[in-house]
């Protein structure tokens, strides 16, 4: 399993998404922000960060960048997608998710363990939970409110697309949402991040490993069809 990592000026989670996918048994490959291809990849994640420094808003600018006109177009043929924090907000920002994220309602940043509820195990970075279970993630982040307007809610919830709730929202996220996914389940977005969450010497919870169990399982899966 070869996975994409993508640095952007100001990704600080690169370097933890690229371990985390060794650890798990994958191989990363280093993308670049500037650069016009991504070839030879299985997958791609969107790391956590302040891309371009945050300007204008969250992901605004790392949306342009070179690598996402492809990254765009590959998701659009079903490449598995994983935006983290920094990377749910370029997601967004693409339109390759719906909604955006805005600042904490407490207007202050948050750095914890945080429990999620799985809400969807249909998308591509999910097959190996249980729907419903509980799981622990770290979350850090100053922009998490995930905000979209009622029709896009109420269609996430009817189509089955939030992936994940917070249980005991930390932002106030609309409808406790953490995650979403496109319809088609290859995107996935969400705040917490599991790449902190995949070896036990750093944390209690390796709940973060099964991302990268559900997206080996899929690709395992689509390589025999």
């Amino acid at each position: 399993m070869r996975v994409g990592v993508v640095t952007f000026p100001g990704s600080l989670d690169d370097v933890d998404a690229t371990r985390a996918v060794r650890l798990c048994g994958g191989q990363p490959v280093a993308l670049w922000h500037a650069s016009d291809t991504v070839s030879d990849v299985d997958a791609v994640i969107l790391p956590g960060g302040f891309s371009y420094g945050d300007y204008l808003r969250g992901g605004a600018i790392a949306r342009f960048s070179p690598v996402m006109t492809e990254i765009i177009r590959l998701a659009g043929l079903g490449l598995p997608v994983l935006g983290i924090c920094n990377g749910f907000q370029v997601l967004c920002e693409a339109h390759l998710l719906p909604g955006v994220l805005t600042r904490n309602a407490q207007r202050t940043f948050i750095c914890r363990d945080q429990t999620l509820k799985v809400c969807s195990t249909d998308t591509v970075w999910t097959n190996d939970f249980s729907r419903d279970e509980e799981i622990e993630i770290v979350v850090k982040h100053g922009e998490g409110n995930y905000t979209a307007d009622a029709d896009t809610i109420a269609r996430l919830n009817d189509e089955d697309r939030v992936v994940f709730r917070y249980v005991g929202n930390p932002n106030g996220s609309a409808d406790d949402i953490a995650g979403v996914t496109n319809r088609r389940g290859n995107v996935v977005g969400l705040m917490p991040h599991p790449e902190h969450n995949v070896d036990p010497l750093t944390s209690d919870s390796t709940d973060g490993r099964r991302f990268f169990v559900s997206v080996e399982r899929f690709l395992s899966v689509a390589m025999t069809a």
